[in-house]
């Protein structure tokens, strides 16, 4: 990188900017396609790679350069000098263009993460193209905003959306919705939201989860999408999370509340009781949610439902992965034809229903007809069927109770299955469907999946992988009068 030894003479400056306007145009002129109406003679010739090289050539020899910028950090005594063009740099950035206008010699101060991607910053205006790992995509997106850079800013945005699978050694969804949150990206921000909602049991266990910001953690509380195996692992990391960052009582109190004690067996409470320190120290602010749990699993969930309003969030159970709750199932070859299974799952999570089962059927079907695309017989051919393709068709999966019972009053079943995808070399959670009592099936289930290539994002060496959740929802009847 070519060192500043003063400002140029004005007629180099001319020359570069000519220079650089001369190749600009090149690159457009190369770039566009020509229209020669069906003549067969034509070609296009293009050597826009040659250009860009020497773009680059331009920018790391500054041949011809007409401005100067200096960069600063607090992290090094040195500045880093690059020789640029003011054209180019103007073409992608106004603050470029404002900042160059009556000087060609500007000293800008980064913060050291900024400062080190400065070069990769520069050689982007110059080419067009830079690459990035997952620790650089923040610091990047800083440049790219700072500098009002759109297309660039748009597409590390986008780099972060589609890479939030990826393994990290720190873990980087939660630093990421974080930044999201500080700038406004609202489109990031609930990408990873979603993300770390789906895969909560991997985030749970990595060492992401101490820097998630009290916002965030109440934020995952209250949604009942949580896919992890149970409450108690949720109550577990909260655990974990509290003692680590001591936050003040009324925080962590409001904390304790989002959990969903009714969802854990009186077993798992009595021992959190006994041996949660945590709990220990706020039992009087979670107290009267430990005895309403208590009183769930001890009576009748219609008796209970007369006293209680259990159409709230506590009674709803989160996407639990524990058996009692439903079944994963892996279809290999799952274009090939329609599949059956069955399972079952506890009635509901009350322990008066502990011992009480219901057996589901699934059907799946890759190929299933919309009625609007069903095989009729057309009036122009007397007895001729419109043919149908087998791509026409589109995934299908039906859940039914293979039993009915008594017990089921006051109860309905909500259905949620979850895709699972092969991300980064990670299984992850892609989809989740849901579905309710009055509907066996999801209408949108996989919509968009082609499970006919063996490439399919969907499939896992050839295999769908499935997860279905049945949640017990409990409803009030009849309201006793106290």
């Amino acid at each position: 990188m070519a060192r500043l030894t003063g400002t140029r003479p004005v007629a180099t400056r001319r020359w570069g900017c000519a220079a650089a306007f001369l190749l600009l145009l090149l690159t457009v002129q190369a770039a566009q396609k020509a229209d020669f109406s069906g003549d067969s003679t034509a070609a296009t010739i293009n050597h826009s790679l040659t250009l860009l090289q020497r773009l680059q050539e331009l920018l790391q020899n500054g041949n011809g350069s007409d401005s100067v910028l200096r960069v600063r950090s607090a992290a090094s005594d040195e500045a880093k000098v690059f020789h640029t063009h003011q054209l180019l740099l103007s073409l992608q950035s106004e603050v470029f263009e404002s900042l160059l206008r009556n000087q060609s010699v500007v000293t800008l101060h980064e913060p050291p993460e900024t400062a080190a991607l400065f070069e990769k910053f520069i050689r982007y205006l110059y080419c067009g193209g830079v690459s990035i790992l997952l620790h650089q995509a923040i610091p990047m997106h800083q440049l790219a905003s700072k500098y009002r850079v759109w297309g660039l800013q748009r597409g590390v945005a986008e780099y972060m959306r589609t890479h939030l699978a990826s393994e990290s050694s720190q873990g980087h969804v939660v630093g990421w919705y974080h930044y999201a949150v500080r700038v406004g990206d609202a489109a990031l921000q609930e990408s990873c939201l979603q993300f770390l909602a789906w895969n909560l049991s991997a985030v749970l266990g990595s060492a992401e989860w101490g820097s998630v910001s009290v916002e965030l953690l109440l934020l995952l509380l209250e949604r009942s999408d949580l896919v992890l195996h149970s409450e108690l692992e949720l109550y577990t990391a909260v655990e974990g999370w509290l003692s680590r960052r001591q936050p003040e009582a009324p925080v962590a109190e409001r904390v304790l509340r989002a959990i969903r004690y009714p969802m854990i067996a009186p077993s798992q409470l009595f021992r959190l009781q006994a041996q949660s320190a945590v709990l220990a120290r706020h039992r009087g602010a979670v107290q009267d949610l430990l005895f309403q749990a208590f009183q769930f699993h001890a009576a009748s969930p219609l008796h209970f439902a007369k006293y209680f309003d259990v159409n709230c969030s506590m009674f709803l159970p989160r996407n639990y992965l524990a058996p009692s709750w439903g079944s994963q199932w892996v279809i290999t070859n799952p274009a090939r034809d329609d599949r059956s299974t069955s399972f079952q799952t506890q009635l509901g999570p009350s322990s008066h229903d502990a011992g009480k089962r219901v057996t589901w059927n699934v059907l799946f079907s890759p190929r299933w007809l919309p009625v609007s695309l069903r095989p009729v017989y057309s009036d122009s051919v007397a007895g001729a069927i419109q043919p149908v393709r087998i791509e026409d068709g589109r995934p299908r999966l039906v859940i039914t109770p293979a039993m009915s019972s008594p017990d089921f009053a006051g109860v309905s079943f909500q259905k949620t299955v979850l895709v699972g995808v092969r991300q980064q070399g990670r299984v992850l959670v892609k989809h989740a469907y849901s579905f309710h009592q009055s509907s066996d099936e999801a209408a949108d289930f996989l919509a968009h999946a082609d499970l006919q290539k063996r490439t399919s994002e969907y499939l896992i060496d050839n295999s769908l992988h499935l997860h279905i959740i049945i949640k017990p929802v409990y409803h009030s009847l009849i309201k006793v009068k106290k």
